[in-house]
């Protein structure tokens, strides 16, 4: 008997301006909160949710995130919450802080907000968390139990932000069709514990059909600090049809390639979804698809601004053997390398890291002339 399963947060909400009224959105959940957010967003809404949580009698603790998803923060946040008798936790800010807020909501058993600032990966509507080392290398999934009780998006903030960020969500939710469908094709269980369901798999599709139609003008609005109907869905789709497309629908080989790219001191100073935009890459050569797709990828991230060489996610030098180690770490049992079809061996995955990456230079080579 075959069983699927789809899994999301309980309620998404999205749009500009929408900070002006987060107080009302909060309420129903709890009266104290502890609030864990990056410290560079902080001065930016400070007074502004200062008066909508005084305007709902809402109490809070402000903690501000110190940069890894790892246990000792984790732990740090927890014993501050608890101490100050805290009942639920908001996580505002990036991935890690998103992240580790929902951590802790699971460890402290709190109702979890989440409200992302900027668009740059799938984490806000997941029941899982990406746990690094105190150093920022990748450590393992923390899978959770349930999703956030709730996901606030304030999309002129996404706006407001640096667009290299909104290129990195559109990287991560770039890999969410591929993988999807690379799951379904190998019958592999997907982060909700079983197979993909049909919804997952058109949220999936729907996600790179948005990606491929907007993601452009997308581009183009946040450059210009402007929110378009292009960048509402995009923040959408990097958001919700990521999250809950890559969750119920299933991570492969661009996942465990960022994954492997991590151990690589190299790559830390860039973001999540750019690694992933090169793990999509790595995976469609191990996947053999025709030219005309491949091209249609490389295409669209050297519009979006993502990477397609080694070189651009400060990989310069001793490539192949760097290569080999980051083939390695991708294809360990405890990774999702092995929700590919076929029996994905290292070499396999070496041979895809150094063939994409000539795919990269010379598509540069074939746009400077």
């Amino acid at each position: 008997m075959s069983i699927i399963a789809i899994q999301s947060p309980s309620k998404y909400i999205q749009g500009a301006g929408i900070y002006n009224d987060i107080g009302k959105y909060l309420s129903p959940v709890a009266t104290k909160f502890v609030i864990l957010i990056d410290s560079f967003i902080l001065p930016l809404i400070k007074d502004k949710l200062e008066q909508n949580l005084a305007a709902e009698n809402i109490q809070y603790l402000l903690v501000e995130f110190q940069g890894e998803c790892c246990h000792s923060e984790i732990e740090r946040v927890m014993q501050l919450a608890v101490a100050n008798q805290c009942m639920a936790i908001l996580g505002i800010g990036g991935g890690k802080t998103i992240d580790t807020a929902k951590a802790v909501g699971f460890y402290a058993k709190y109702p979890t907000v989440v409200s992302p600032t900027v668009a740059s990966s799938d984490a806000p509507c997941s029941a899982l968390s990406v746990m690094y080392s105190d150093k920022g290398v990748f450590d393992s999934y923390l899978f959770l139990p349930n999703n956030p009780n709730l996901v606030i998006i304030d999309t002129q903030l996404v706006a407001n932000a640096p667009s290299r960020f909104l290129a990195a969500g559109i990287g991560d939710a770039l890999a969410t069709w591929f993988e999807a469908r690379a799951c379904h094709r190998s019958g592999a269980k997907t982060m909700s514990g079983e197979l993909s369901a049909a919804a997952a798999l058109h949220l999936a599709k729907h996600c790179f059909d948005t990606l491929m139609a907007e993601g452009r003008k997308a581009m183009i609005a946040v450059q210009n600090k402007v929110v378009t109907p292009a960048v509402e869905k995009i923040v959408e789709a990097n958001t919700y049809l990521s999250g809950v497309g890559f969750e119920s629908g299933g991570l492969a080989a661009a996942h465990a390639v960022h994954n492997g790219l991590t151990i690589l001191d190299d790559t830390h100073k860039y973001l999540h979804g750019e690694k992933v935009a090169y793990g999509v890459i790595t995976q469609l050569i191990l996947e053999n698809v025709s030219d005309d797709e491949l091209e249609q990828i490389l295409s669209f991230c050297y519009d979006i601004g993502l990477p397609i060489t080694l070189a651009q996610i400060g990989i310069h030098c001793v490539i192949e053997q760097k290569m080999k180690l980051v083939a390695e770490e991708a294809c360990l049992e405890s990774d999702t390398m092995k929700n590919m079809p076929g029996n994905i061996q290292p070499d396999d995955v070496y041979a895809a890291l150094i063939a994409a990456n000539q795919y990269g230079k010379n598509f540069l080579l074939r746009h400077s002339q």
